[in-house]
């Protein structure tokens, strides 16, 4: 079965489209810092010095089946994601631009209306973009500023820490274009924001120094991403893993989440950080650990496989002769 399973996922598409990420590395490397850069490319968002804090970018593109067959739910995901990126990185978000390119006109409407569903319920503001009327294809990009105190940072993953994964049960089956877990559009913009505000609580009060959201490369791709970012290893427990009843563990794992999160704690602090999560009625739990060297070894009951061995490969390619991308 785990070797099955662990076949499946090495073949997902939302992993193995991470590996483009390593282009941009290779290309951008010498023109990511003019003296103010912290993170560059690689992380979910790239981090700048600001009046002693920092100043927070990302950007995201939206998968071009979802805006092609579900506009409005691509329109309100394009939000959340790149939330989600600044949230993950212990920041808040301040504002967003966006990029909508079609020649349906009824099409950019449901686009656009999706997008202001999504900062109703962020309460993020979309204060400008860029429209193009006569593209060829359809298409979504939004761009998102955001500040922090403290930095969560996928890099940061320690020999030891214990791998938590915080997600909202409370949720339905999303989108059909994506397979997907919506846990916002049932709640309150008020619960919607103060769940997230957990993790700058977790940063602020020193509790965590390492988090990503799950995303598009399901929660064994994210915490792979992780572990590569940092130049680690680790066990994943998959018996552990919390999950819908709604879905399989095959579907779950590849899931997109929107309240979806991987914590690399320090085993002197998880028991604060899983009662910070419960404590907002978001499911917890220690669903592995991170280990010396560079392999990702997948445990169910018995069984032990490796998921990845960084010594011969890597997903993004964020961990390269002992470097990450955190530049200052």
């Amino acid at each position: 079965m785990l070797l099955k399973l662990i076949e499946e996922i090495r073949n997902f598409e939302g992993i193995k489209r991470k590996s483009h990420i390593k282009i941009a590395m290779d290309i951008l490397k010498n023109v990511q810092d003019f003296g103010k850069v912290v993170v560059g490319i690689g992380d979910d968002a790239a981090v700048l010095k600001s009046n002693g804090g920092y100043l927070l970018f990302s950007a995201d593109g939206v998968l071009p089946a979802l805006v092609r067959e579900e506009p409005y739910a691509a329109g309100k995901a394009s939000v959340m994601v790149n939330v989600n990126d600044i949230y993950a990185m212990g920041g808040r978000p301040v504002a967003m631009v966006n990029v909508v390119a079609s020649k349906n006109i009824e099409r950019i409407s449901e686009i656009l209306k999706g997008i202001a569903k999504g900062c109703e319920k962020f309460r993020v503001p979309m204060v400008g973009g860029h429209l193009h009327p006569d593209a060829e294809e359809d298409s979504l990009v939004v761009s998102i500023v955001g500040t922090a105190k403290r930095l969560l940072l996928s890099s940061n993953a320690k020999p030891g820490d214990k791998l938590i994964f915080a997600v909202d049960l409370k949720g339905r089956v999303g989108c059909k274009t994506v397979r997907s877990w919506d846990s916002t559009s049932c709640k309150s913009s008020e619960d919607v924001v103060q769940r997230l505000e957990i993790l700058c609580d977790i940063s602020e009060e020193k509790l965590c120094e390492a988090a990503k959201d799950v995303s598009m490369g399901g929660v064994l791709g994210t915490i792979a991403m992780l572990l590569e970012s940092s130049g680690v290893g680790g066990d994943i427990f998959l018996d552990d893993i919390p999950k819908p009843a709604e879905l399989t563990i095959n579907e779950w794992l590849k899931a997109f989440m929107s309240y979806g999160f991987i914590l690399s704690v320090n085993c002197n602090n998880t028991e604060k950080v899983l009662n910070k999560f419960q404590e907002k009625e978001i499911t917890a739990s220690i669903i592995g650990e991170v280990k010396e060297g560079k392999v990702v070894e997948m445990v169910c009951g018995e069984e032990r496989e490796v998921l990845f061995d960084f010594n011969k490969e890597g997903i993004t390619g964020s961990f390269r002769d002992g470097q990450s991308f955190r530049i200052g």
